[in-house]
């Protein structure tokens, strides 16, 4: 009872008018009794129909919120105050499922609640047919309401902490607060009591009287009717009460009453969070009543009763309103505006630790405060608002002086943290990754048991194959033969089994890079002018290059990454993303060459379109020696009935219109190469996008999603192989040996060189030491931005020492080097985010993070190692479907890119451009001359690796550190900030800064406050400070 409870000491404060509390007293504060005994437990209202109508008349004068006098502090530091409270057992807010029910009354049937609307985060109505519900939406009230339902809360009853087991304790405890009176008397009584305990009437159940099976969609049929959904959060409930009299009167029993579990509406269960409340609002019309009954309960503790709510979860909230007839719509309204503010977010919290009914009207006052007014000329009610992408944060709401979205930019976060702070200490930095990563080491591979892993490896084990193979065949040309498919395969195998079980990211996928097959190709060159041996120097280079990267891990040069921000970031995962589409279209223009177009064929002369076999009419001497040691007699040879397989082994020559460069082929292959490659594209990105489509049930749309690139392989392949065209498929090295018989497993370093070149090998080893570093540390920059909310940390000392080491082990084995590939890498990210499995119809899944484990990039290597063994099931696939892949995942991964965003405001008019919020704090013109410089910068990188000077890319992609420092002239500190990263600044301009804030500060303190020494002369109160309770309180209207 409020006359028991203890009187909080408010000191000289009680005469203040504006109290302004700082956040640590609001976070921390702690309620002073004085002169009373300490309450141990909250009273309980249950007892109060026993009390006389004096005393039930003074608590309500004393609980009542008075009109002329105003609040001590405005509602906003009110409700902060309250939220401040510590939290007690009973008292800790849940996810709350709020559910509208109005009494309907129909000719010839019994009055029953009946369920018109729903709220998990958005409003969801029952359409006028009654047989469906609405798509969810932004619920609009009209201020009027929200007034009254203010009003409601002010004039009616209040029940906190009632303790109730059933819905006749809640009927009886609200009546008993009812003062008598005879428009009220003992006969209406019993009538609302009877109205109060009818059956309730959801929209989930189906009619009784219809015996014939309704046809059902796949979406219905595909639900599982799993009965331990229900059973879950029932454990911990009260048991059902009795039957009661009222209920044995209206035939309800507890086998009827009680909620029959093959009704629930089990997918909508699902969106529901564990744990959540329900908040029953009962509104409705009723003809015997002359003043309207109001109630607000809340239980404790909350629960289940039976048949009340939709979904068999606790009921913790209950407001009823009941008036006299010809109000429906009003009172249906003031039920909506008292569901909408249950579901808003700092009402909510309110509501579970008000203390009396002047904190929850203080929870009313500050949401009237937020919500924004329409004005009735522009805007049409009815018209249902979608619900947003994204939902702004309330917490500025919640606590003084929290940051808003523009100052939350203010000082963006680095790349900082404990895995780039320098240690002094010799391999200071991998100690301590190996110590961050360790204890996360056995939940990596737990994590990996996952449907969502087996899609992402399956879809990147195909797109990592084609670039090996294709990058060992291109090093076998340039090196003729001395590193080819075989050695590219085995050398991919190992360093990727060996960095995915020991790396600090093992979410990076490592490959081969462009600057590596230059360098390769110019290293043979030199060794072929100078007749020195190119596997022995490569191995030396190799070594030094790995002892170079070995002395970067011991001395903590990773730290330097703190200085590759967004700028570095983009131009160089846009150079990598753009590569890829231009090699995905060059690959597939190349199979012109090899199947090239008939081009103006005449039909006249398609009898004599032909291509046979013949024998060489000028052969080589390798030929005539070939035809002698074999006793080959070629004018014995019948050349025109040979095969193409035959004609070739003879070394014949292929004539006529039908014969492409290399010998004869098939028509129609090139078209249907593009046929292929397109719609691998096009059928990828559809099936990703079919998460968020609206046909079939939310896990068979999430499954296809996942599996979305490697069902697309399936289909094309089985696609290609019905047509039977033969397109040009995977090559697989079939036998596991090296690919020259002159070279073994192992390397010698010096071999047949002299012994300087060990030394000599310094000078390439440096620049290879470069290429390495940036490599590696600006994809593991990408992988590891927080946007991804990785939660096991990272060890960027460590990624580089598996690096280094796995790179001195293929040296010796004389196969390529491997280092992050930044596109395979984003693509192994994106394709792992979790979100989350609950969520509130019409509300976006929230992104969760990644799902960090070992097991994918561990299964796709060891799964390469192992290619050799599949290539009777490899060969059936088209290389047009892998370019299709390439394409994909190149135009998958410039998505969230912010540089391409940028650059499409060039064509784009002001009035049409994107709500970026770098546009509302950046003119025009600095975005446009940032991305201009960014720009600049990537076609400079683009025109040096598509060069002869190719040697020099890793040497221009740390030139891009240097360029973006002397922006810092260029731009403002507060322009950058929302550009792009800040960088770190020297400690001199550091400790500058920090006795320029102390100074700052000092002054702020030294300088009397505005409301410590108000001027006399203003009578004119600040706007921004007008308090909403004590206006409504002057205001004649309530």
């Amino acid at each position: 009872r409020h006359d028991e409870e203890a009187v909080i000491d408010q000191g000289r404060t009680s005469n203040v008018v504006n109290i302004h509390y700082e956040k640590e007293e609001l976070e921390g504060h702690r309620t002073l009794y004085v002169g009373v005994r300490m309450p141990l437990v909250r009273q309980s209202h249950r007892h109060h129909r026993a009390h006389s109508q004096k005393h039930r008349k003074r608590e309500r004068e004393k609980d009542a919120v008075p009109a002329e006098q105003g609040y001590h502090y405005t509602p906003s530091q009110r409700v902060q105050f309250i939220l401040g409270t510590e939290e007690d057992e009973q008292h800790v807010p849940h996810d709350l499922f709020t559910e509208l029910d109005e009494i309907c009354v129909k000719e010839g049937e019994d009055a029953e609640w009946k369920e018109t609307a729903r709220w998990l985060k958005f409003e969801e109505d029952v359409e006028d047919g009654g047989e469906r519900w609405s798509k969810p939406y932004v619920a609009t009230l009209s201020l009027h309401s929200l007034f009254e339902l203010r009003s409601c809360i002010i004039n009616g009853t209040v029940l906190l902490d009632v303790r109730a087991t059933s819905v006749e304790d809640i009927a009886d405890l609200i009546l008993a607060q009812q003062e008598p009176s005879p428009e009220f008397d003992e006969r209406t009584r019993a009538k609302v009591r009877e109205v109060l305990l009818k059956k309730h009437h959801h929209q989930n159940e189906r009619k009784r009287n219809n015996l014939l099976p309704i046809v059902r969609s796949f979406a219905d049929v595909s639900k599982k009717q799993d009965l331990h959904l229900l059973e879950k959060p029932a454990q911990t409930l009260t048991p059902h009460p009795s039957p009661t009299t009222a209920e044995a009167k209206n035939g309800v029993t507890p086998e009827t009453s009680a909620m029959d579990l093959s009704k629930a509406e089990l997918h909508f269960m699902k969106k529901i969070p564990s744990g959540a409340e329900a908040s029953n609002v009962l509104v409705g019309e009723l003809d015997f009543l002359h003043q309207p009954l109001v109630a607000f309960v809340r239980l404790t503790p909350a629960v289940l009763l039976s048949g009340m709510t939709e979904v068999p979860i606790p009921t913790r909230f209950l407001f009823v309103l009941l008036g006299p007839g010809g109000k429906a719509h009003q009172y249906h309204e003031i039920g909506r505006s008292m569901a909408t503010t249950m579901t808003d977010e700092v009402f909510h919290d309110v509501a579970y630790k008000a203390k009396d009914r002047a904190d929850l009207v203080a929870g009313i006052d500050e949401f009237l405060d937020q919500v924004t007014v329409l004005p009735p000329g522009e805007w049409d009610p009815s018209i249902r608002i979608e619900p947003p992408k994204n939902v702004p944060s309330q917490e500025k709401r919640k606590m003084p002086g929290a940051l808003d979205e523009s100052s939350s930019h203010s000082k963006p976060e680095k790349h900082s943290g404990p895995e780039l702070e320098r240690t002094g200490r010799l391999f200071g930095g991998l100690v301590l990754d190996v110590k961050r990563k360790a204890p996360w080491f056995w939940s990596d591979f737990r994590d990996g048991l996952s449907l969502q892993c087996l899609a992402s490896f399956l879809f990147l084990y195909c797109a990592c194959m084609s670039p090996v193979i294709t990058f060992g065949g291109l090093l076998g040309e340039a090196t003729h033969g001395h590193i080819s498919a075989m050695e590219s395969l085995l050398g991919a195998s190992m360093t990727g089994v060996v960095y995915s079980l020991f790396a600090g990211q093992p979410l990076t996928i490592l490959g081969s890079t462009g600057p590596v097959l230059v360098f390769e190709k110019i290293l043979y060159k030199f060794c072929k002018e100078y007749t020195l041996s190119y596997l022995s120097l490569r191995t030396c280079i190799g070594l030094w290059t790995a002892f170079f990267c070995v002395v970067l891990v011991a001395t903590d040069a990773s730290c330097l990454v703190c200085y590759i921000t967004r700028f570095t970031e983009e131009a160089f995962a846009s150079l990598i993303c753009i590569i890829f589409i231009y090699e995905a279209l060059e690959k597939l223009s190349h199979l012109r060459e090899t199947f090239p177009v008939h081009m103006h064929s005449k039909l006249d002369l398609l009898t004599i379109y032909y291509c046979k076999c013949e024998p060489p009419a000028h052969p080589s001497n390798e030929t005539l020696r070939f035809w002698r040691s074999n006793g080959i007699n070629v004018s014995g040879i019948t050349w025109g009935n040979l095969t193409v397989t035959e004609c070739r082994s003879l070394h014949g020559e292929f004539q006529g219109p039908a014969c492409g460069h290399n010998g004869p082929y098939a028509p129609n292959v090139l078209f249907w190469c593009c046929i292929l490659f397109f719609s691998t594209f096009v059928l990828s990105s559809l099936l990703k996008k079919f998460k968020t489509s609206r046909y079939f049930p939310t896990r068979v749309r999430s499954t296809v999603s996942d599996f979305a690139v490697f069902l697309t392989i399936v289909i094309m392949v089985l696609i290609d192989l019905g047509i039977g065209i033969p397109s040009p498929k995977l090559h697989v090295p079939h036998v596991f040996k090296p690919t020259r018989d002159d070279r073994g497993w192992l390397i010698n370093p010096i071999g047949p060189n002299p012994w300087w070149t060990v030394l000599a090998a310094l000078i390439p080893a440096l620049l290879c030491t470069i290429l390495i570093f940036m490599d590696q540390q600006i994809t593991a920059v990408i992988v590891n931005r927080k946007e991804h909310r990785l939660k096991k940390g990272c060890g960027y000392h460590l990624d580089l020492f598996m690096v280094a080491v796995m790179l001195g082990v293929c040296s010796v084995m004389g196969l390529p080097w491997f280092v992050a590939a930044t596109v395979l890498s984003i693509t192994h990210v994106n394709s792992l985010k979790v979100e989350s499995d609950c969520s509130a119809p019409g509300e976006q899944p929230k992104f969760l993070g990644i799902r960090e484990q070992r097991v994918t990039g561990l299964m796709i290597f060891v799964l390469m190692g192992c290619s050799v063994f599949f290539t009777s099931v490899l060969k059936f696939i088209p290389m047009p479907v892998l370019y299709g892949v390439f394409l994909y995942m190149g135009v998958s991964s410039l998505r969230g890119i912010q540089f391409f965003d940028r650059l499409k405001l060039f064509w784009m008019p002001a009035k049409h451009q994107p709500d970026f919020i770098y546009l509302r704090h950046v003119p025009l013109r600095k975005v446009h001359l940032f991305t201009l410089i960014q720009l600049l910068c990537l076609v400079l990188l683009w025109a040096i690796k598509a060069s002869r000077a190719a040697i020099i890319f890793p040497m221009m992609v740390l030139a891009l550190v240097f360029v973006r420092k002397v922006m810092d002239f260029c731009f403002s500190k507060r322009e950058l900030s929302f550009l792009d990263d800040l960088m770190p600044e020297s400690k001199k301009k550091k400790l500058d800064d920090a006795k320029n804030e102390a100074k700052e500060e000092e002054l702020k303190l030294g300088k009397p406050s505005r409301v410590d020494t108000p001027k006399p002369s203003s009578d004119r109160a600040d706007p921004s400070e007008i308090n909403i309770s004590d206006e409504m309180s002057k205001t004649t209207v309530w």
